[in-house]
């Protein structure tokens, strides 16, 4: 088997050695016949200005003339010769490029591949163990406006712990429990408390009522969550809401607090009209059916959809 591959990568050497002889041999003839070419061309060129130089003094010229019409000659000839040199140049550098472009193709290493590895893994371990350079800094000198990768790297992974904290605490928060009163309202209020998640939306919420109500108001079991609305302090809340939104943003309705979800009254003995009022109303459930029919009577005319950016002013009845 060892005899078989030593005879096998002979053959290889000697089949690319003379792949390259014959592409050496082509390139040297080719520079050869294009210096060869291009010296014809220009020594033709050079002829025909001394042609057209012999002819434009046949006869009699005056010495002026002649010695013009020498000089132009003379310059036209020097500036061929440069063209010519130019060229030369360009060409001599392009076979060059070639040249080495054909030899770089050229390998002739196929028999040892254990040398490559070795040459390849030595790069490998002098790159790991070149010093990387440290810089220096005067350490009586401020630098803490300088940017600095260590400090912006700890920088960040601090606030992506601070943040995944915070999103944690949030999720306690969402998963704690509060008793909810409220009263299904139909013209009469009927009222019953339930207990909830923080986290629950509205829309949840009004089906939780849906099933503790149905069996005593029968008119409810065809409806649906998203037929039912959620009214607290005379504002309708959105069933996207949550009522952790509504703790966290401390949301007020027109005649008191979006918060508090029990039901009190303010008790203070002395009312002070800088302070506002902590009264607390049972919110009200009501089919959007009922919600549309009475439009125009109170207390359903006061109504309207909550806008956050809205700042509510004084609870009063029209």
């Amino acid at each position: 088997a060892d005899g078989n591959r030593a005879a096998k990568l002979a053959r290889e050497r000697e089949s690319q050695k003379q792949k390259f002889e014959k592409l050496k041999q082509a390139i040297y003839d080719e520079n050869k016949g294009g210096l060869k070419s291009m010296d014809k061309a220009f020594t033709t060129h050079s002829t025909a200005v001394e042609d057209r130089f012999k002819a434009s003094t046949v006869g009699l010229v005056t010495a002026a003339d002649f010695k013009r019409k020498r000089e132009l000659a003379e310059q036209a000839i020097m500036n061929e010769k440069k063209i010519r040199e130019r060229a030369l140049k360009k060409i001599r550098k392009r076979r060059k490029k070639d040249r080495k472009k054909a030899l770089s193709a050229l390998s002739f290493d196929a028999e040892d591949p254990d040398e490559d590895e070795n040459e390849s893994s030595k790069i490998k371990e002098s790159v790991r163990k070149k010093p990387k350079l440290k810089s220096k800094k005067c350490p009586f000198v401020d630098t803490s406006f300088l940017p600095d990768k260590a400090r912006e790297e700890e920088e960040a992974n601090l606030k992506q712990k601070l943040r995944r904290e915070w999103k944690e605490r949030q999720e306690i928060m969402k998963k704690e429990m509060i008793d909810v009163t409220y009263s299904y309202w139909d013209g009469t209020g009927h009222r019953r408390m339930i207990r909830v998640e923080k986290g629950m939306t509205i829309s949840k919420f009004l089906e939780r009522c849906r099933r503790d109500l149905c069996d005593e108001f029968h008119e409810l079991r065809g409806v649906s969550a998203e037929n039912l609305m959620y009214i607290k302090e005379d504002v309708i809340i959105p069933h996207s809401y949550t009522f952790y939104d509504l703790i966290v943003s401390k949301a007020r309705g027109k005649s008191g607090p979006l918060f508090h979800f029990d039901v009190h009254d303010d008790v203070r003995l002395v009312q002070d009209t800088r302070i506002e009022k902590d009264e607390s109303h049972a919110g009200k459930v009501v089919t959007r059916a009922y919600y549309e029919r009475n439009q125009h009577i109170f207390p359903v005319n006061r109504w309207e959809i909550y806008d956050p950016s809205k700042t509510y002013e004084k609870y009063t009845i029209r």
